[in-house]
């Protein structure tokens, strides 16, 4: 019996009113919160070759990579879809001499944005708007290129396309 009578007497405590202060404000939907996205991957920065997916020679220090004949990388896209493809590279003199004038087709997502030839080795910078339905916010993106002709080597049979420094999606 005294058994059951502080069973009893615990259970009262534990019954309680509900308090009466307004409940907390809930958490808002992270659905459209601006995420933190690496648009351009700088190859001068730290940890720029976890983001190559195909065709750049990664490993390096230098602020630079040669590519093969289709670099890519990957990005993650935030809110904004209002975005230019970019991107920042070198002809090189050395290859330049044998391959001549080369054509560069530049690709988000496969799409190809716009092919331009070069007629002469050195930096240069291309940047274009992205059509919005090729890009889906909150989601990975692959900026890439590809050179229509590589440099082989004559001594061990190497690729090399071109110098590439940074490359990915801006705003506009």
């Amino acid at each position: 019996m005294r058994v059951a009578a502080v069973i009893f007497l615990l259970s009262l405590c534990a019954c309680r009113d509900v308090p009466d202060y307004p409940l907390p404000q809930q958490s808002p939907s992270f659905e459209n919160f601006r995420t933190h996205a690496v648009r351009v991957v700088d190859l001068a920065q730290g940890g720029a070759d976890q983001h190559i997916v195909r065709d750049i020679i990664g490993g390096s220090s230098l602020p630079w990579r040669w590519t093969l004949q289709r670099p890519a990388v990957k990005v993650r896209i935030g809110f904004n879809t209002s975005l230019n493809y970019l991107i920042d590279f070198t002809i090189a003199a050395a290859t330049f001499k044998t391959t001549g004038p080369v054509t560069i087709a530049f690709t988000v997502n496969d799409h190809v944005l716009d092919r331009v030839r070069y007629t002469s080795p050195g930096p240069k910078h291309f940047e274009k708007p992205v059509p919005r339905e090729w890009i889906q916010p909150h989601q990975d993106a692959i900026a890439g290129a590809e050179i229509d002709k590589v440099w082989v080597s004559k001594d061990d049979g190497a690729h090399l396309g071109f110098i590439l420094s940074r490359i990915g999606l801006v705003e506009r």
